[in-house]
């Protein structure tokens, strides 16, 4: 790939969307397999997460055990994390010609801070537009997935859920509204697949979207 992408950079930045137990984990490395076999270096990261000080909020913001935290308080955590990601490690690689693959970004704080917590879709997306100067992906793989089907999956076995996680099933309800209405409003930015398809199905139909983003 020669020809710059929208955001000026020479790599390609994939970020997979959707409500927890998706499978965002299972195809972000399906496909970094497959762009590394094809010749692509690939930075596979996440959200909240992806540098020293991002996972640090990861672990206050996701985890038990930390005390209350308010809604406005939640979304900061989530923008700071992104702040640090963007600039540390996802427009490094985009400058180097990488293809980064993001397990979430900031659709997610639109869906459960802006809409889940009710702080408002507009306001969370001024504010995570400005943490991470403007950045935003190539193309956005919507992974949805029905509210019960999702806690099915997260806690099959003995895993347990993360203070977002085990919100009630009403709040994954919106969420996952929220995701879909992202995805309605700009289709062409977007590859909305159901979960449920198997996971060989699903890393086929993203493969054969990877054209029209790089070309």
């Amino acid at each position: 790939m020669t020809t710059p992408l929208p955001h000026g950079f020479p790599g390609l930045f994939i970020a997979l969307e959707g409500g927890d137990g998706a499978g965002k984990s299972t195809q972000a490395a399906l496909l970094g397999q497959a762009l590394v076999a094809a010749g692509r270096t690939v930075v596979r990261t996440r959200e909240p997460g992806g540098t020293p000080i991002g996972e640090k909020l990861r672990a206050l913001v996701l985890e038990h055990g930390h005390g209350d935290i308010d809604a406005r308080t939640e979304a900061l955590m989530f923008a700071a994390s992104r702040a640090a990601h963007v600039h540390q490690v996802i427009v490094p690689a985009l400058q180097r010609g990488d293809v980064v693959i993001c397990d979430r970004y900031m659709d997610s704080s639109v869906a459960y801070q802006g809409e889940g917590r009710g702080l408002g879709a507009r306001a969370v997306l001024a504010l995570n537009l400005w943490a991470a100067d403007g950045l935003r992906p190539d193309l956005t793989v919507l992974l949805d997935v029905e509210p019960a089907e999702g806690r099915t999956r997260r806690t099959a076995g003995a895993a347990a859920e993360d203070r977002l996680e085990s919100e009630p099933d009403r709040f994954h309800a919106d969420i996952r509204a929220a995701f879909l209405a992202l995805a309605g409003a700009e289709p062409e930015r977007y590859l909305v697949l159901s979960a449920s398809r198997s996971p060989e199905d699903l890393h086929t139909a993203i493969r054969a979207a990877l054209p029209r983003v790089s070309a």
